[in-house]
């Protein structure tokens, strides 16, 4: 009788771990649609390599704002 029970307790084990895992999902979900990523306008590589650029070519020189033109 207790070589019965043990798949018993093997399912019941899976069960409740996929039941724990979908409501963590769910959890997640809500609080991804509570509290949105923020966006990022600028792409820290081209940054970069215009502050690599202006350093080149102008030695001692600050990049003080950088805007995209549209």
């Amino acid at each position: 009788m207790e070589l019965l029970n043990l798949p018993t307790i093997c399912v019941a084990a899976l069960a409740a771990v996929f039941t724990l895992l979908a409501l963590l999902a769910a959890v997640m979900r809500i609080i991804m649609v509570v509290f949105p990523q923020k966006t990022v306008t600028s792409d820290m590589a081209a940054l970069a390599a215009v502050a690599s650029v202006v350093s080149t070519l102008y030695p001692g020189g600050r990049i003080t704002k950088v805007e995209e033109l549209k």
